[in-house]
């Protein structure tokens, strides 16, 4: 996760973090990705149901009738306790589509009382007004909407006409009961073109925040591989999100802007601030490498509707356990497990152009998930670095 309004606009100076402590359980939630501990945020999918069908689900979500062993109200209780105790400081309730669990705001106000920071991610459809109050009453720090183009293009990536229209509407419903909305937008081929028009509607609609993924070839998503951008079109794309973001800040509006699972990202924005502010770059070289880069297996987890506990929410074709069997915080530190004891130093075992690359300490050695999936060898090279053999030699 790379914060281009953090990094690029300024928005964070490396000082920040650094006041306290570094400690995942002190820090606010914009500086977490910079804490020296890196509990890890969890993702749980509480649920494979979902009313729409994307083309790009990593979870393979299933329809509204679907009949999953998922983990039960109280199952789901006992994982927030032990992911409390454990120091966990977000828990991201995600799905197939969570708002159709009736649970949520029980257990978004159970994680609360535990400590956690409890947010949603939602393909928005189904915030009705009053959901949103009832989100509103609830213990929510924020909601995420999966939007991938505007209209149609956002219609054809759902797998339902109108859902566009729906899920604008599930922003205005939240926003007007005051809570935090997000935008999350997949970029690939398809839609890369739309993102001058997302951040048109950011500005009319007052959003806050707005997370722009790189694809990763999982679950449904494994069938756009191709689909992906060339690595020229890619810096194109990040370029114009730089641009974009500055933008809003010279105008006295500063938004939230983040890149997820590209972590070549990180020195792209400070070899580019190198040219254009030197003394900046410093700072965020600091900062870039309080973030470390990829988070897989250490800043960031995934638990299952089943309970099962996955390295991220992309790498749902390996478990490490279950938590009906055993706590999380138990599954999440046993080395004995060969692949977690190397995620957690992955940049001992990475191969390829990573090994030899001097941005290592602060890319991680980006995406294992794509990796693997384009080269079958988990520590293969991640095909969508687009830095150049001069840039990381």
């Amino acid at each position: 996760m790379i914060g281009i309004s953090k990094l690029y606009c300024g928005a964070v100076e490396a000082s920040d973090p650094l006041r306290y402590g570094r400690e995942s359980g002190r820090l606010p939630s914009h500086l977490l990705q910079f804490s020296k501990d890196k509990k890890p945020v969890v993702v749980w999918n509480m649920t494979k149901r979902c009313n729409l069908r994307c083309i790009h689900c990593y979870a393979l979500a299933e329809g509204e009738d679907y009949k999953g062993n998922e983990l039960s109200t109280e199952e789901g209780r006992a994982l927030i306790d032990d992911l409390a105790q454990f120091g966990v400081p977000v828990i991201l309730f995600s799905g197939g589509e969570p708002l159709l669990r009736d649970d949520l705001p029980e257990l978004i106000d159970h994680a609360a009382r535990k400590g956690l920071r409890a947010v949603i991610s939602t393909n928005g459809t189904l915030i009705t007004e009053e959901k949103a109050q009832l989100f509103a009453r609830s213990s929510l720090s924020y909601i995420g909407i999966s939007l991938d183009g505007i209209g149609e293009v956002n219609d054809q990536f759902r797998g339902k006409k109108g859902a566009f229209e729906m899920a604008l509407a599930g922003v205005r419903n939240a926003k007007k009961v005051g809570i935090k909305v997000g935008l999350r937008f997949t970029i690939n081929r398809r839609n890369y073109q739309e993102i001058p028009k997302i951040f048109d509607l950011i500005e009319k609609e007052g959003i806050e925040r707005v997370c722009f993924y790189h694809l990763v070839y999982s679950g449904r998503g494994s069938k756009l591989k191709d689909e992906d951008l060339l690595h020229g079109e890619t810096r194109k794309v990040v370029d114009y999100i730089m641009y974009r973001t500055k933008g809003f800040f010279d105008k006295g509006r500063p938004l939230e802007v983040l890149t997820v699972d590209n972590h070549a990202d990180g020195p792209y924005v400070y070899m580019r601030l190198q040219r254009e502010d030197p003394k900046r770059a410093e700072e965020v070289y600091d900062l870039l490498m309080m973030n470390e880069g990829n988070a897989s297996g250490v800043g960031i987890a995934c638990v299952d509707e089943e309970g099962h506990v996955h390295a991220d929410q992309f790498w749902r074709h390996y478990s490490f356990g279950n938590v009906r069997e055993r706590p999380f915080s138990r599954i999440w530190m046993d080395t004995e497990n060969d692949l977690m004891a190397r995620l957690k130093e992955k940049k001992r075992y990475v191969k390829g152009r990573c090994a030899r690359c001097r941005w290592l300490a602060v890319c991680g050695g980006n995406f294992r998930v794509r990796a693997e999936a384009a080269t079958g060898d988990v520590w293969g090279e991640d095909p969508q670095c687009y830095l150049t053999d001069q840039e990381i030699s």
